[in-house]
């Protein structure tokens, strides 16, 4: 059977929108000479819709859209993720469903059995789940049908224990199925790609039949998907596999007679190999470039300090927007060092950047002046140091409203975790590029971005003097990141432990880290929590993320 994957960067809650990829693609592939033409999760309403599932006509628009879309549906069938009303007067109002269209009408409907109610995923919170998986018969064929999650329930999976035993693969092993096919949103994170063939090789080696697997690819808020759909024969050999970060059409000749190998297949291909720099720096490009086009942003601004940090989002920025919609500005204060303005500008120009000079030092002296009254009896502290970048802060916020432009923050997820950035100053901004990136990981892409800009034989856009000066806000005189903070390698690796692996403080000191840093660094990141409740929503790329994945309490008094 010839399978026309659509592989598509849709939009939450733009239904005219979505529905012309759908139609498009599906002409696309039709032409190709696809027999069943195969879209991801959600694609009538994009993913994820949250909320939106709340409001009084959005799911009665969205069954009206697909069945405008389904009356265009010719001879070749299409199965199209969507969200169905639930009539039974029982259980949540909706059902994450797929859409089997023939010949003009919704021909037969399959329903999510497993809903991810952990990390970003809310969906029990507006679905309810199906008893098994459907099969349909189309053309004396029998095709399983799973969507996402379905699938996850290999042993390798720690959710998996969510579902009480309840597995769709192993329940759609004794239907005999022909084909089966996932429909997927799954986000990407920089550890998952390989995971995801593990669990469709598995299934069709299980099944004894292909596995069709199509993913959403683009931006949708935080959340970054990489696409990369693909095909396994019955023995677990990748046949097709689709583009990273990328739109693509295709169509898989699979044939689904063919005997199974005694053993699996070998995973081998290197498409689905653990994120690399460079999938980093991809997936950041498409988050930003989804999130400001997607929200009618054309252009972007960012405040270059001559750091490490806007040098990297000023690379990322100008690779998402075009770099002639890039404004960087500069923002002096009489502290500045003469080389982070230097480096600044070199940044700019070696990126093409429109670059603006602000210079601070009156502005801060008129709030020193403003509040010298009442201050009088009070010496000096990192009270005058914040008022610098909140100046900056209320500077570039101006710029924002006046010229429509989407100001992006510069915080590493370092600096976030610790409280290392300043509310209403350098927090300012519309989107935290890199607030899921540790701060060597900062490092590690600039050394990449050079290195990459010198294999394709360009001169490297970050100023290596970027790069190897000490990492300092310069906020007082002679200041670094050192001052305050360990050095970051070691920052980062228990920031990763007790942030992402849940691990308390004497997990963290039996692995070699020094009590009393340890203690300091978790006092840090739970004293600042409230900064993160206030912080731009920030584009994820670890296994968790700060934002809506992490629900960490603001008021509380716990200490692990």
């Amino acid at each position: 059977m010839r399978l026309g994957l659509a592989q598509l960067n849709s939009t939450v809650g733009d239904l005219a929108g979505n529905r012309r990829l759908i139609l498009d693609a599906y002409a696309a592939l039709v032409a190709q000479g696809a027999e069943l033409v195969i879209f991801s999760e959600l694609i009538v309403c994009g993913y994820p819709p949250r909320d939106l599932l709340f409001k009084r006509r959005f799911v009665t628009d969205v069954e009206e859209s697909l069945r405008t879309i389904a009356a265009a549906i010719g001879e070749v069938p299409a199965l199209i993720g969507t969200v169905e009303t639930n009539n039974s007067g029982v259980g949540r109002p909706f059902f994450n469903a797929a859409a089997f269209c023939h010949r003009g009408l919704v021909a037969a409907t399959a329903r999510k059995c497993l809903l991810p109610t952990y990390d970003v995923f809310d969906e029990d919170r507006y679905f309810e789940p199906a008893p098994q998986p459907t099969v349909v018969v189309h053309a004396g064929r029998r095709i399983g049908i799973t969507i996402c999650e379905d699938i996850w329930t290999h042993p390798m999976i720690n959710t998996r224990r969510l579902y009480h035993g309840l597995d769709p693969v192993k329940q759609l092993a004794s239907q005999r199925c022909e084909l089966m096919i996932n429909i997927s949103a799954s986000p990407w994170h920089n550890e998952k790609g390989g995971v995801r063939q593990t669990l469709v090789t598995d299934a069709a080696f299980e099944l004894d039949c292909p596995v069709a697997y199509v993913n959403a690819v683009g931006g949708n808020d935080e959340l970054i998907f990489d696409g990369r759909s693909l095909v396994s024969d019955a023995s677990g050999h990748v046949v097709a596999g689709l583009a990273a970060f990328a739109e693509e059409l295709r169509v898989v000749d699979v044939a689904l007679d063919a005997p199974q190998s005694a053993m699996k297949a070998p995973l081998l291909s290197p498409s689905f190999e653990q994120a690399s720099l460079a999938d980093i720096f991809t997936a950041l490009t498409l988050g930003l470039r989804d999130y400001g086009h997607k929200s009618g942003f054309k252009k972007a601004l960012i405040a270059l300090s001559g750091g490490i940090d806007s040098a990297v989002v000023g690379v990322i920025a100008a690779a998402a927007f075009d770099p002639k919609n890039v404004t960087a500005v500069s923002l002096p204060s009489a502290i500045s060092s003469g080389h982070s303005k230097e480096d600044a500008l070199a940044l700019a120009r070696n990126l093409g950047l429109p670059f603006e000079t602000i210079p601070i030092a009156g502005a801060v002296d008129a709030c020193d002046a403003a509040l010298a009254p009442i201050f009088q009896d009070r010496s000096r502290d990192v009270t005058e140091e914040n008022i610098q970048a909140r100046v900056r802060g209320v500077l570039m916020m101006a710029l924002s409203n006046k010229y429509g432009a989407l100001l992006l923050t510069t915080g590493n997820k370092s600096e976030l975790a610790v409280g290392y950035c300043t509310l209403y100053g350098d927090m300012c901004g519309g989107l935290g590029v890199i607030s899921d990136v540790y701060k060597t990981q900062v490092y590690a892409l600039a050394n990449w971005i050079n290195a990459d800009a010198r294999r394709a034989g360009r001169p490297p856009p970050i100023p290596q003097s970027t790069i190897d000066k000490p990492p300092s806000a310069e906020l007082r005189p002679d200041q670094t990141d050192q001052d305050t903070l360990p050095p970051y390698d070691v920052l980062d690796a228990i920031l990763k432990g007790y942030v992402e692996e849940g691990l308390s403080r004497t997990d963290l000191v039996a692995r070699g880290f020094a009590e009393n840093l340890v203690k300091d660094v978790v006092r840090k990141v739970d004293l600042n929590e409230y900064k993160r409740k206030q912080a731009a929503p920030g584009l994820r790329i670890t296994p968790l993320a700060f934002g809506v994945g992490r629900r960490i309490p603001i008021v509380q008094k716990y200490v692990s």
